[in-house]
This record gives structure tokens, C-alpha cells and sequence, in this order.
């Protein structure tokens, strides 16, 4: 392949779209994915565009980067220009010479984007290779130092692994590092820190823009989340059901947002009310963890070192009936390897679990013991459920193995989809005929089925658009009233944490930092890692003198591990994580 040499910069926009539309197959909900959007992005700039799935976010990017899957999804109508060239006018062989050299992407899921049979390494040279002609020696110099720039520890390891070896932060600076090989004009950004942690999401936001501004890219930024969008955009776009509802500068959009759509997505947001802690407890101890250890090993192999990692080091916490627990931290701290111990699905090595009183041991006496009492809601509802079973059946499924007759757990079934705020006749439809959020609740119904005394929920809003977050959450505040449930509920969000949860364990590298009620943890953080934590939450405005004084919408946090009489006047709400600013 040839060298493109880069163009001479113009002085305008890198890119503009004029009057975008782009049409859907027959037999969807709409006639267009994408009506009549415009907008432009200029050198060393960052354009957000935000909105709820299915609002025609992600159509845009993959219009951009000629990816959309023509000719059942294909743009009917406008321009989209970049570099003087209108993208929709050139052919197949003339796009894969822009993309990855000119304009590059990083996508949502970086273990989807990545082949998980080829090493780091040669999957970046893949790129290098696609446009330009470069000795193997200084290819791999190259690839180094971007590894290294995007902050990769150890890049001459990293280089050699497999992307299943990298957490989920160290996959998405690798295809950062991808996007950025041949120093495009123009990144996309497609959600690129939706599932992570909220320390992780700082990174990276922070690595985007030093980036931006050594290499002076324009950056065009897709998400849902208000809080990533004040933190760095310079111009907002809001779509709505493939329409364009506000536009504007990101100041003026976040502290005036005029569309009730723009507000509600704003209001949306987790505000950090902290929820105080029962004033009686209730006397049952339903769940009593004690001293648990979990260990992972890698033997490693002729030219790689072994690797052990201790994912849970005495952890002890107890939960009583009504009570929820919130288990936080960042990926890799533990979290999840608890919440697998406490349903059977890891074994521990030491340690004990009682259920009730009763010892649960590891294996295959665990689920007789916990007599599928105890149920688990797991981050990825799709991946849970099978795609080719109805909801109803889906639901039923454990009732029906445990005995009851399939006439009543179907009745059941429609009873509790009912209850999570689906129709009735959601029973007789298939997974992928719901959203994300639906999908949640049927998760959510499948583990009610079972009449749990201990609901286990791992990381189940952390995908989803802050207003289905909303409303999810509110539904697993009615379910543990209506029910007398206690609940783990493992979150990387603080904010989700404080509002839902009694209690709060802080796990960092395997092990409990700070474990007490919400409002202790939240207000008067004792362990630097929980200051940490909350230092990285993406927040609306910060304090101070040129913070906009909008008093229902923008929250500002407070300093973190500052005493509450330390705070300006208007932020003393001992019950907010967010102090709402009062207006001058």
C-alpha cells in the first residue's frame, strides 16, 4: 500500500456534516436512524454528542467512518465533508486509506475491536502496515513508544500479550494507542468509558485530551453521560430518536440546557443523596462473610513469568434482611470475585459464607444448602439470558426445575414482569427484541422467581444510559422494600452506591480499606483510595467562585476528605455526596 501524505491543514473545520440522513431497514420503530443533523468540528477541538441509545449516536460515527452496514442502513440525504472530501461520495478502497490514518476510532467494547488470538503487537502492525511501508525494527519502536504514551505499564511485555491477559482500562489505551498510530486529524470516540471504573474513566478522559493537545486532533466524543461531557467538551450536540434537539457551547448547554430532553438527561445523573442507614436493624442476619480468601495462579510458561493474584484477602461483612451493601472499587479490586463467592459460582480456599446460620461449602453442596435462596443480576442481562428461549420460559425456568408446575410459574412469570414495569405480553418475546434497560429487569424478574433472601447484583446499571439507570435503580429500591431483601450491590460508581445502598465496603486489591454506613464512607472518607475514588467522579461543576448557580440541576461535589464545616455555605447538606450550589 502507499504512503498517504498528510494534506495541507486548512484553517476551517476538520469535519462538517450538512443535513445528514440515513435510512433504516423496513419494520423498524423509525424511518430514519439519523434526520437531517448538521454540525461541525474544528482542529484541537471536542464535539460531544449525546443522547439515549437508539438516538442515533453511534449511526453518525459509523457514517463517518464508512461502516454502517450498507445497503440495509445508508445515508439518503446531506454531506458529510472532511478534508474537503465529501465521505459519502468515495468508494470502499478510498475509505480504508483514510481510516486508521486519517481518521481513526475507538469503539465501546475493545474485546470486540481486538482478535483475541493475536498479540497486542501485531495487531497494531496491522495498522502500520495497512498505509505505510516500515522496517520491522522501527515498527516495533513505534508501536512501543505508543504503547507507552497512552500511560501502558510495562509496554515491552504488553506489546507480546494477548488482549485477554489486559483489564478492561489497559484493552481501551490499546485501542487508543491503535487509533492514534498515524496521528489522525480526526478521532471518534464511540462510549469509550461507559463500563469503566470511575478511576479508569478519568484516565483516559485526561489521556484523550494531553493527546489532543500534543497532536492538536479533533475529537468527536459519543456518550450518555452529562458528568464526561462537562469535563471535556467544548461544543454539545443532543440527539433525541435521530434528531438533533440542542446545540451549543458545552457552558452554555450544561448550566441553560433549554430542551426538557437536555434537562432530563441532566437531571438523570446520580446526585450522590446519601442514604442513611435504618435506625433499627432488623435482628436476622442473613448473609455473615468471614475472613474469605480467593487466589488466582498462573503457572506461566517457558518465556512468562507466573502471576498470582490474591482477589480476596480476609473479607469479612455482614448483611441483615431489608439492608443493602454496596461493594466498591475499581476493576480488578475484588469485587466481583466476592459477589461470585457469595452465589456459589467461585469456590474460596478459606474462610467461611453463612446463609442463615448454616455454613455454605464450596462445590457442589453449596446450591443444596443456599436452596437457590440466594440469586444473582449480572452486569451483561444479554449475555445471561439465551437468545433463542421467550422471557416467560426464561423466568420460569428455575421454578419449574425446583419443581413447581409450569402452568403456575408461567402465571408467575407474567406477575413479576408486570411488576418490573414490563407487558404482559413481553413473556412470548426473545431477548434481542428488548433494550438494554429491559433487559435488566428481566434480569432482574428472573432472579425475583426464586423468592431470594439475598440478591446479588454485579454491576448492573453500569452500561446503561443515566435515565434507564434511573429508573433502574428506583426499581431495585422498590424490590428490596416490597420483598424485605438484602442486597450486595457491587458498583465502580460511588454516586449509585450513596443512594441505593445502607452500607458501604471499599475493596482495593482483594481486601476491605473502609467498610461502614453510606453516609461515614461518603461524607467523612477515612482511606485515601475512598478520597481517590471520589476525586475521579465526573461532576457537572466544581466549587468555586465561577460555578454556574443553577440550584436544581448542577450539583457540585465537594472537596474530597474535607470536613463538612470546611465547606462553603451552600454546600453543607450533610445528606448530599453532591452539595447543591444555592443560587448568589
Amino acid at each position: 500500500m502507499k504512503t498517504i501524505s498528510p494534506p495541507i491543514q486548512p484553517a476551517g473545520p476538520v469535519l462538517e456534516v450538512r443535513g445528514l440522513s440515513v435510512r433504516l431497514p423496513p419494520g423498524g420503530d423509525r424511518r430514519l436512524a439519523v434526520e437531517n443533523v448538521s454540525f461541525s468540528l474544528s482542529p484541537g477541538l471536542t464535539l460531544c454528542v449525546v443522547g439515549e441509545s437508539g438516538s442515533g449516536k453511534s449511526i453518525i460515527a459509523n457514517t463517518v467512518m464508512g461502516l454502517l452496514p450498507r445497503p440495509h442502513v445508508e445515508p439518503v440525504a446531506g454531506e458529510v465533508i472532511f478534508e474537503g472530501r465529501n465521505l459519502l461520495a468515495l468508494d470502499e478502497e478510498a475509505m480504508r486509506e483514510l481510516r486508521g490514518s486519517r481518521v481513526g476510532m475507538i469503539f465501546q467494547e475493545p474485546m470486540t475491536a481486538l482478535n483475541p488470538v493475536m498479540r497486542i503487537g501485531e495487531q497494531l502492525a496491522e495498522v502500520i502496515d495497512a498505509h505505510q511501508s516500515v522496517p520491522t525494527a522501527e515498527k516495533r519502536e513505534r508501536i512501543l513508544a505508543a504503547l507507552a504514551d497512552v500511560g501502558l505499564p510495562e509496554p515491552r511485555l504488553i506489546v507480546d500479550s494477548y488482549p485477554f491477559r489486559l483489564s478492561g482500562g489497559q484493552r481501551q489505551r490499546v485501542m487508543i494507542a491503535c487509533a492514534l498510530l498515524l496521528k489522525p486529524r480526526l478521532l471518534i470516540a464511540d462510549e469509550p468509558t461507559t463500563a469503566l471504573d470511575v478511576t479508569t474513566q478519568a484516565q483516559i478522559l485526561k489521556l484523550i485530551a494531553d493527546l489532543q493537545r500534543h497532536y492538536g486532533t479533533a475529537v468527536l466524543f459519543i456518550t450518555h453521560d452529562f458528568g464526561v461531557v462537562s469535563e471535556i467538551a467544548d461544543h454539545v450536540v443532543v440527539m433525541q430518536t435521530g434528531r438533533c434537539v440542542e446545540e451549543g457551547p458545552a457552558r452554555q448547554v450544561l448550566a441553560h440546557p433549554r430542551h426538557a430532553y437536555t434537562q432530563q438527561l441532566i437531571s438523570a445523573i446520580p446526585k450522590g443523596v446519601v442514604r442513611k442507614p435504618p435506625r433499627e436493624r432488623d435482628i436476622h442476619r442473613v448473609l455473615q462473610v468471614q475472613d474469605i480468601n480467593k487466589t488466582y495462579r498462573n503457572d506461566g510458561g517457558l518465556f512468562r513469568k507466573g502471576r498470582v493474584v490474591h482477589a480476596a484477602r480476609n473479607v469479612s461483612f455482614e448483611l441483615r434482611r431489608g439492608e443493602t451493601l454496596g461493594v466498591v472499587g475499581e476493576s480488578g479490586s475484588g469485587k466481583s470475585t466476592v459477589g461470585k463467592c457469595l452465589v456459589g459460582l467461585n469456590d474460596f480456599e478459606s474462610g467461611r459464607i453463612l446463609f442463615n446460620g448454616k455454613t455454605l461449602i464450596p462445590g457442589a453442596e453449596f446450591r443444596r444448602i443456599s436452596q437457590c435462596r440466594i440469586q444473582m443480576v449480572f452486569q451483561d442481562p444479554y449475555a445471561s439470558l439465551n437468545p433463542r428461549q421467550r422471557i416467560g420460559a426464561a423466568i420460569a425456568a428455575g421454578p419449574i426445575a425446583q419443581g413447581v408446575p409450569r402452568d403456575q410459574a408461567m402465571a408467575r412469570a407474567v406477575e413479576l414482569l408486570k411488576l418490573v414495569g414490563l407487558a404482559e405480553e413481553a413473556a412470548e418475546r426473545f431477548p434481542h427484541e428488548f433494550s438494554g434497560g429491559q433487559r435488566q429487569r428481566i434480569g432482574i424478574a428472573r432472579a425475583l422467581a426464586m423468592e431470594p433472601e439475598l440478591l446479588v447484583a454485579d454491576e448492573p446499571v453500569s452500561a446503561l444510559d443515566v435515565s434507564v439507570q434511573a429508573q433502574v435503580l428506583k426499581l431495585f429500591a422498590q424490590v428490596r422494600e416490597k420483598f424485605r431483601l438484602a442486597m450486595v450491590f457491587i458498583t465502580h460508581d460511588l454516586r449509585v452506591a450513596g443512594e441505593l445502598c445502607d452500607y458501604i465496603a471499599v475493596m482495593h486489591q482483594g481486601a476491605i480499606v473502609e467498610y461502614g454506613d453510606s453516609k461515614e464512607v461518603l461524607l467523612r472518607p477515612r482511606h485515601e483510595y475512598t478520597r481517590r475514588l471520589i476525586d475521579a467522579i465526573p461532576r457537572l461543576v466544581q466549587n468555586g467562585d465561577d460555578a454556574p448557580h443553577d440550584a436544581d440541576r448542577l450539583p457540585c461535589l465537594r472537596a474530597a476528605g474535607a470536613d463538612v464545616e470546611d465547606l462553603p455555605e451552600r454546600c453543607r447538606d450533610e445528606s448530599l455526596l453532591f452539595a447543591r450550589p444555592i443560587a448568589a
